[in-house]
């Protein structure tokens, strides 16, 4: 193990310090036939990368769309005829 980077065998032979390591020092990466397959983080990591920053409402209102003479009118067309 070097620098937060462990094999699947040894992540699963040291599978709790792996956990200490990614809780203490950061995320973890394990690596699968050479190449790094997971990364293992402590939840207060998960939870800062994965929140929801704001809601659909203040998106819509800091948008720069307003104001940008954008077209947003719907065209008023039948629907198409297909052949079946």
């Amino acid at each position: 193990m070097d620098n937060g980077t462990w094999t699947v065998a040894e992540a699963k032979a040291k599978f709790s310090e792996v956990v200490d390591k990614a809780q203490k020092i950061g995320p973890q990466t394990v690596t699968k036939h050479g190449h790094s397959a997971v990364v293992v983080v402590s939840v207060q990591e998960w939870e800062r990368k994965t929140r929801r920053k704001g809601n659909l409402a203040t998106f819509f209102a800091e948008s720069p769309l307003p104001g940008s003479d954008l077209d947003l009118s719907r065209a008023k067309d039948g629907p198409r005829e297909i052949d079946l």
